[in-house]
């Protein structure tokens, strides 16, 4: 047995050296491309190129290894990729440890410079006048809804979508401390605090609770004060120092969170794409028939509206709308160009490739 075992390890430090020559093969093709890109002024980045990239190895691998492994290892390879032909940066909404960070290091991998930025307006305004390429910002969450601070941010901004991270939020409570019995306060962002509502009453009633800018700083707190818990991640816990006390105490176990990766330019048609716009109008009767019906008659699928009230206007109404396909196809190209005629205002947010797990 002992020497079965030996020869098969002798065997995987062989693919080892394999894998480790391929990919050193693979940087300077790499390192290649990108020189031709900075001649041709092309971007580094290219979400469609790697979704497609992506879609292939996971449609072609056959196994054992398994598909999500595929995605996380190719994404550092690709984030490394990057890195060689240009370093990027890109902000965040903050601090690290955020879930927004979590789902930073997804999309974009290790290899990329992560700016935290200390609100939403903030990762625009980074973006805007480019001190990084590229943000992360949270859009909506299954359980409370949409996040309307970057609502207002892409009504301020010129700033396009250029892809979507969804992320599973579980909340655990972090603290010094190893039992429920010492805790004296939490500490938590709103949004934590109101998605794991139904836990804390019944197991912790009584123990105040207190607002924190984030749960990553929930968690600083938490690692500062004794008899003191935060609502945070697993990684907030890591990067601190903390115990986790309880896991899992979201009220909604299939809680999850949407993030927008934003930049100055739309990428090009991935072949499953994704277009946002954003629209106004006023309040009538039959309003809101008349925007969608350019969409029921060019048969575009709706996968999201949401409104909010304008702020800067009385009695006017924001929509946040999502839709199948890209905005060259001619089908959506026209039914987006029947909606702009009917409304006050809008603004295609962008076509960018769909999530994947």
């Amino acid at each position: 047995m002992a020497a079965s075992i030996n020869t098969l390890r002798k065997k995987v430090d062989r693919i080892d050296q394999q894998i480790l020559g391929l990919l050193n093969d693979r940087s300077r093709t790499v390192v290649k491309i990108g020189k031709i890109k900075q001649e041709n002024h092309k971007e580094v980045f290219a979400p469609e190129r790697e979704k497609a990239l992506l879609d292939r190895l996971t449609k072609n691998n056959r196994g054992p290894f398994p598909v999500h492994a595929i995605r996380a290892v190719f994404r550092e390879i690709l984030s490394a990729s990057r890195a060689l032909q240009s370093p990027l940066k890109a902000s965040f909404l903050g601090p690290e440890a955020s879930f927004t960070h979590v789902a930073a290091l997804k999309y974009f991998g290790r290899s990329t410079d992560l700016v935290p930025e200390g609100s939403i307006s903030k990762v625009f305004d980074a973006v805007d006048h480019e001190r990084t390429a590229y943000g992360v910002i949270p859009i909506e969450n299954s359980t409370e809804g949409i996040v309307g601070a970057a609502l207002d941010g892409f009504i301020d901004s010129n700033l396009k979508i250029l892809g979507e991270i969804t992320l599973p939020i579980s909340h655990h409570l972090l603290s010094r401390a190893s039992n429920l019995s010492s805790i004296k306060r939490i500490y938590s962002h709103p949004q934590a605090t109101a998605q794991c509502q139904n836990w804390l009453e019944e197991n912790l009633p009584g123990v105040p609770v207190f607002e924190a800018e984030s749960t990553a700083r929930a968690a600083e707190r938490a690692a500062q004060e004794r008899h003191t818990a935060g609502i945070a991640g697993e990684q907030a816990a890591e990067l601190y120092g903390l115990k986790i006390v309880r896991r899992h105490i979201e009220d909604n176990p299939n809680n999850m969170t949407r993030f927008l990766a934003i930049g100055k330019k739309s990428p090009a048609r991935s072949g499953h794409d994704k277009t946002s716009v954003l629209f106004s109008v006023k309040d009538e009767v039959g309003i809101l028939y008349r925007m969608l019906e350019p969409f029921h008659q060019n048969r575009i699928n709706l996968t999201k509206i949401e409104s909010r009230p304008l702020k800067k206007k009385a009695w006017e109404y924001i929509f946040f709308l999502d839709m199948d396909g890209h905005a060259e196809e001619k089908k959506l190209k026209a039914a987006v160009a029947a909606l702009e005629k009917r409304c006050l205002f809008m603004k295609i947010l962008g076509s960018y490739p769909k999530a994947t797990s």
